[in-house]
């Protein structure tokens, strides 16, 4: 099993990317999607997450992932407690996943998580890595009107990560996605092809 890792900064398009790859029969795990089952109430990190970040991340007994990214992106040491707590979980249910898919028959598949090889360095378990590209003026706007997020709280989420800049070097593989989405579509396309022939 390939599993190819599939990242670019926050309003980027890698979700649309990713879209494209499960419309091409392409296996797509989204690392947010997990991270959100181990928060909910019965999930392996809801307990550690509210002993550490208290009650005020809770709505209605179930941690307000709204209220955690505000306290997340807002410090940097409580982004990195938050990542310490799920990141070892995800890559898990990762494992799990990627072992189900092969005894399904399927040798390749992606991963979609905004920090992949963050720091430097790509992750062993990762055949590669697909970075998604666009200028930041264009994720502000998408951000702003696709998600009705402010400015502020956009250009915050923004700084929080690593710039898509330091991972051009590790990718084999980089979308621009800065134009229209038939642009895109032809390069996911040829991104498929490249996939399935390695």
């Amino acid at each position: 099993m390939r599993l190819w890792g599939l990242t670019g900064g926050i309003g980027s398009g890698k979700s649309e990317v990713a879209k494209l790859l499960a419309a091409a029969g392409i296996p797509v795990l989204n690392a947010d999607a997990i991270g959100h089952k181990l928060l909910e109430r019965e999930g392996a990190c809801f307990k550690r997450v509210v002993e550490e970040f208290g009650e005020s991340v809770l709505s209605a007994g179930a941690v307000d992932r709204e209220k955690l990214a505000s306290l997340v992106f807002a410090n940097s040491e409580a982004r990195r407690l938050l990542n310490a707590i799920l990141h070892p979980q995800i890559q898990s249910e990762i494992a799990l996943e990627c072992a189900k898919l092969a005894e399904q028959g399927h040798s390749l598949a992606v991963i979609e998580a905004a920090l992949l090889s963050e720091g430097g360095k790509k992750e062993p378990f990762l055949a590669g890595l697909i970075l998604v590209t666009c200028p930041a003026e264009i994720r502000i706007q998408r951000l702003m009107d696709g998600r009705g997020m402010p400015r502020d709280e956009v250009l915050r989420r923004i700084a929080a990560q690593t710039p898509p800049e330091s991972k051009l070097a590790l990718a084999d593989h980089v979308i621009d996605n800065s134009g229209e989405l038939k642009a895109l579509e032809d390069r996911v396309d040829k991104l498929v092809e490249e996939l399935r022939a390695q």
